[in-house]
């Protein structure tokens, strides 16, 4: 039977912090007074938090602005130096690592050569860039809020074993994040690369401010996969493994799959199918500049690769807009960006929505802003995601976890 446990003060403290960093961050600045009324909280309530979070540096005050009776009035904007976090990438040929600020921009980057590596190579590879990033940039270490890592693949308990990404095989049961933690000395996160891009594309990107949206992800050398936000939800599944839309079957009896089905939208959409139509068999030794000059040179067989992609995918567009009922759908991913912009193209006109009558004004689909860089700043995003995003369970159950810096 699952229990359900109250709230404490300092959850519901935590929580209202979250609440006011992220009326900030999607609003931009902020008066007292205008995040007591976006809010609900009390302005005493509201400036005792502000006061708080102006101490911790994660908020600075702007310049006063007159208004016409009273007092001025003092805007607060999110301090981009105020945290900081390290996003980290394991592909077949490279490890790379990025430092962002608060605000998602990348202060210090460090890649590394890698061959399909396993676990024990990768763990000091990865624990190396870690070091070296912290190294490069001048910063105040006190506030690094730890390290994100985006791995393919189903993920267990908590998220934290990678479950034999198909790129990267022997990382079976491995637990990713406990031992990064131990050689690093920081708080890890893991997540799946779906959801990991869908965060960092909330926080930074076209998906900014927005409560609900599905991101498809598209990855670079894989399959397609999908992270969900939900009324401001992020949700993730009973077992951590929504979004796996790779296998859903658009066509009967079609392509085999190498889940062992037929006919997945894998097989007709993911980048891995489009390369095979351009005739490269290794696409992940190319570099995203050199896949994005042949994508734009109009291939005929990427011709070929968009007329047989565009119907499986806006079946699967219409289905979840039906079903989740989404403000938008945002395509991204690691793939090149013109691959997606093209893949984009196609898909229009879509199918007639349920409401076709209804005046919108946030498109039906939008293509992501983070670029090639989408993964690695999604995995950069999960601490600061983590710290800053209101989280509405620890209203109900007792904080299991407390990272290095609590905000």
């Amino acid at each position: 039977m699952k229990t359900i446990s109250g709230t404490n003060l300092e959850q519901a403290k935590s929580h209202n912090r979250r609440v006011v960093i992220e009326a900030i961050r999607t609003n931009g600045p902020l008066s007292r007074a205008a995040i007591a009324r976006m809010t609900a909280l009390t302005t005493q309530t509201v400036s005792n938090i502000v006061e708080e979070l102006a101490r911790s540096h994660l908020l600075i005050p702007m310049e006063a602005q007159k208004i016409a009776r009273g007092q001025p009035i003092i805007p607060y904007t999110i301090n981009p130096n105020g945290a900081y976090s390290i996003g980290l990438e394991l592909g077949r040929q490279r490890a790379t690592g990025v430092l962002t600020d608060l605000s998602g921009t990348v202060c210090a980057r460090v890649e590394r050569h890698v061959d399909r590596p396993g676990p024990s190579e990768a763990m000091p590879v990865l624990a190396g860039i870690v070091r070296d990033l912290q190294a490069e940039f001048s910063f105040d270490h006190d506030r690094l809020l730890g390290a994100g890592i985006a791995l393919p693949g189903r993920y267990a308990d908590g998220g934290v074993t990678s479950l034999s990404p198909l790129n990267l095989p022997g990382w079976q049961d491995f637990a990713v994040a406990s031992e990064l933690e131990r050689l690093i000395d920081l708080p890890v996160l893991v997540e799946n690369d779906a959801t990991a891009a869908a965060i960092g594309e909330r926080l930074y990107g076209v998906a900014r401010g927005l409560s609900s949206f599905v991101y498809l992800f598209l990855a670079g050398d894989g399959g397609i996969g999908a992270g969900m936000f939900l009324d401001g939800h992020l949700y993730k599944g009973s077992r951590a493994n929504a979004g796996e839309i790779g296998h859903i079957i658009v066509e009967p009896h079609g392509r085999l799959c190498t889940c062992g089905k037929r006919g997945c939208l894998d097989r007709y959409v993911s980048p891995s199918v489009a390369y095979e139509y351009l005739g490269i068999d290794r696409a992940h030794e190319l570099s995203p500049d050199d896949l994005d000059t042949m994508i734009k040179s109009n291939d005929p067989g990427l011709e070929a690769w968009l007329e047989q992609a565009a119907q499986p995918l806006r079946q699967t567009v219409d289905f979840l807009e039906l079903a989740f009922d989404p403000q938008t759908i945002v395509l991204g991913g690691s793939a090149p960006s013109s691959l997606m912009t093209r893949l984009a193209a196609r898909l229009e006109p879509l199918h007639i929505p349920v409401n076709p009558t209804e005046k919108r004004t946030i498109p039906r689909l939008m293509v992501g802003a983070t670029g090639k860089d989408t993964a690695i700043l999604g995995a950069a995003a999960l601490p600061i995601f983590s710290e800053t995003n209101p989280q509405f369970d620890v209203l109900q159950k007792p904080i299991i976890h407390r990272s290095a810096q609590q905000i």
